[in-house]
């Protein structure tokens, strides 16, 4: 038995600080420990008094540091590593220019492995521990990203990107092959060590209605996968759905007549909202990814937190690589603070760092494993240096309490603030 304490101000969640006042809601111990036994947490308290009581572990020192959950990612393009930061398109442009070229490459197994290497060690320097990416319509991009995964001992989820339509060739499947090889991948790693599996239709205007029925059917027989797509990104995709679909209600509906919303169900941006799709949204149990650099970057719009967190959603935080412009969740999280403020609603550092830990995991349904630090949950774990630059430190050195230091850690930090990441209680950086 491997007993490991990590020790410095450790942060924890009684609920939610969009639902309750930060004070009751989340609390920094300065002088605490998180107690590691094989794996998982096995106990959270002062540092002393776990010191005491368990005189043979190991002892990691993280001083001043932030001690609290692995990031998690809650929608990513992990074949998009290599374009982010492309310039100045819209969506729709976007894709053609960009991401559809790139995940042609992802034909070779050789390429799609070296890019899920690259991808997981960019996003552990970042302090991200789970994601949930979408691949290509390749099986061997599925493959690449769960075996690196797997070979690293970390929590991911994805899905091979279905596309039967409005694509170039060598990148539409049919809605046989999307169903068959979705199936095949689902068989072979969904529940495999620390991998979950999510069906992945890429977004309505790629898909046929049959391609979705299918997706819909292979979902319902594994409701225990997820299930991962776009909504209400921008208004000419809006458009092009409507002319796509013209006997829809909406855009939710072309994916709720084909079983494609309730638990487990990501939908990623869903920024133009229409009231009906917000309630279908919330009484389906349905989550929402909020994806605040894509959005701004490619200029899509501003997501409606806190409108949507008073309404009872349940949102995920996201860094959507390559649309988004940082592999970083502390730069999302910033992001997010600045797209709350363009809307007259800003949010408070403990908001920030629950939607990139604990609220995240909800909506990945993994919340009973991840992205809290209580006993029984898998050790995945970081330490953020509050002063990892003189920039950073200069204003933390100002500060009036811990939670202003860690909004600037927040507002200006990188993967210099990251100190330390321990997966499944394994220290990887």
């Amino acid at each position: 038995m491997t007993e490991r304490l990590i020790c410095g101000q450790v942060l924890r969640f009684a609920g939610d600080p969009f639902a309750l006042p930060v004070a009751e809601a989340a609390t920094i111990d300065s002088a605490g420990a998180v107690l590691v036994r094989d794996g998982l947490v096995a106990g959270v308290g002062n540092a002393a008094a776990l010191k005491a009581a368990h005189p043979q572990a190991e002892v990691s020192e993280m001083g001043e540091a932030l001690i609290l959950p692995g990031f998690v990612d809650a929608h990513v393009h992990y074949p998009q590593t290599a374009i982010i930061a492309s310039w100045g398109k819209r969506l729709i442009d976007w894709l053609n220019s960009y991401t559809f070229p790139e995940e042609m490459r992802f034909a070779d197994p050789a390429y799609a492995a070296e890019t899920a290497a690259r991808y997981l060690d960019l996003t552990l320097a970042e302090g991200t521990t789970t994601m949930c990416s979408y691949c290509t319509i390749h099986p061997a991009s599925v493959e690449a990203f769960f075996a690196e995964a797997e070979r690293r001992g970390q929590r991911v989820a994805g899905g091979k990107t279905c596309m039967d339509r409005n694509a170039p060739d060598g990148l539409r499947d049919t809605a046989q092959s999307a169903h068959d090889d979705s199936k095949a991948l689902l068989e072979a790693w969904h529940g495999r060590g620390r991998i979950t599996y999510a069906v992945t239709p890429r977004f309505s205007p790629t898909s046929s209605p049959e391609q979705l029925e299918a997706l819909g059917a292979l979902w319902a027989e594994h409701p225990d996968t997820l299930m991962q797509t776009h909504l209400s990104e921008q208004l000419d995709e809006i458009a092009w759905v409507r002319d796509l679909y013209p006997e829809t209600r909406d855009y939710l509906d072309t994916y709720e007549q084909f079983g494609l919303i309730g638990p487990g169900a990501l939908f990623g941006h869903a920024i133009h909202l229409e009231e009906r799709e917000k309630d279908r949204l919330r009484e389906s149990g349905s989550a929402l990814v909020h994806c605040p650099t894509s959005n701004t970057f490619i200029g899509s719009g501003l997501f409606d937190m806190a409108g949507l967190k008073t309404a009872g959603h349940t949102i995920g935080l996201a860094t959507d690589t390559g649309g988004g412009s940082s592999f970083s969740m502390l730069r999302t999280m910033a992001a997010a603070y600045e797209v709350g403020q363009l809307r007259g609603t800003p949010l408070h550092a403990a908001q920030l760092l629950w939607l990139a830990t604990e609220s995240s995991a909800r909506a990945m349904r993994m919340d009973d494993r991840i992205g809290a630090l209580r006993p029984g949950m898998e050790a995945d774990i970081i330490a953020l240096d509050l002063a990892s630059t003189p920039a950073i430190a200069q204003r933390a050195a100002r500060a009036e309490d811990v939670w202003e230091q860690v909004f600037a850690t927040i507002m200006l930090g990188d993967d210099r603030a990251v100190a330390a990441v321990w997966i499944g209680g394994e220290k990887r950086r």
